[in-house]
């Protein structure tokens, strides 16, 4: 338990920034082949270590320019066993390049010389397509299957883990679990359809409320990604006591379905400034909303657009 955190900087009430759509980014941006959507491929060659290391300094200096909080993300959401058998990679394999995300992200805290707290992050996704339910797991399945990454990331400098793209309760659930079992501070995040239902029909605050029943709230916070803020904004209107348990959000740049963005073969990258606006609106919704960046088809202008917005509200 020696890694345990009771308190997270997140928590006391300053915004922190966080990075955009990594995977999109390196695909449509940089011209980077990512199989089956894994950056952390990238992780195995010093042109890629490079690649994410100017990503996360051009993130860096937003929240440096911003004077905000960051927060570091692995790039480690494929990183488990069963994506890393279908890349060509062992267990030993996917440990040494877990770990050497976390090692690469330590090093960038150590070098950005920031007033302002970094928090490192290692990175989870689904054990399958985050977009559908489709591999029908228990809480104990999940949590037997996802401890074995959350373990690696448990011996190393991350301060806590996230788990993103969710798109079941029991997979939530058996990831908490996990992460109470190794000592690690937990933040699991779901994505929503467009009508604010999670992919297999459970509506978000119901989501989070059930993972809370089945833990004892041992989640530290909740997050929503991977859905555009229109396609769930409407969800906390009415002061539901659940949206106090949203502590950050990073959303799409696109409106496109999750349907819609499997098909496209052109990045659908919104228009950040309206984003950035979009987070102003949702802080005004979320009294608890502190951890801000974006997900599939945002970039660096979407996270300082945000910034822009969010950082002018807060003082405000």
């Amino acid at each position: 338990m020696a890694r345990y955190r009771t308190n997270l900087p997140q928590l006391d009430g300053e915004i922190f920034l966080t990075d955009s759509g990594l995977e999109t980014h390196m695909i449509f941006n940089e011209g980077h082949d990512l199989p089956l959507f894994a950056a952390y491929a990238l992780l195995e060659t010093e042109h890629g270590l490079e690649a994410l290391r100017t990503y996360y300094r051009r993130h860096i200096d937003i929240a440096k320019t911003h004077d905000t909080g960051y927060v570091l993300e692995a790039p480690t959401w494929r990183a488990s066993r069963d994506w890393g058998v279908q890349i060509g990679h062992t267990p030993a394999d996917l440990e040494r390049l877990n770990r050497r995300a976390i090692a690469m992200l330590a090093d960038l805290r150590d070098e950005a010389g920031h007033d302002k707290p970094i928090v490192i992050s290692g990175n989870l996704g689904p054990r399958g397509d985050g977009y559908r339910p489709d591999l029908a797991m228990t809480a104990k399945q999940s949590e037997e299957y996802h401890s074995e990454q959350i373990g690696w990331f448990a011996q190393t400098e991350a301060d806590m883990i996230s788990a993103f793209t969710l798109s079941t309760v029991a997979e939530a659930v058996g990831i908490i679990a996990a992460c109470e079992r190794a000592g690690m501070r937990c933040i699991p995040s779901f994505t929503v359809e467009t009508d604010g239902n999670l992919p297999d029909g459970t509506p978000l605050g119901a989501a989070i409320a059930a993972a809370d029943d089945a833990t004892s709230g041992f989640a530290t916070y909740f997050m929503v990604n991977c859905a555009h803020p229109d396609h769930f904004r409407a969800r906390f209107h009415g002061a539901p006591d659940w949206r106090l348990r949203i502590g950050g959000v990073r959303a799409n740049a696109s409106r496109l379905s999750h349907a819609e963005l499997d098909a496209a073969e052109e990045l659908d990258d919104g228009n950040p400034d309206e984003f950035g606006r979009d987070y102003a609106g949702l802080r005004r919704l979320l009294p608890n909303l502190a951890v801000l960046g974006g997900c599939c088809g945002t970039d660096y202008r979407h996270v300082e657009a945000v910034a822009d917005c969010c950082v002018e509200h807060s003082a405000a």
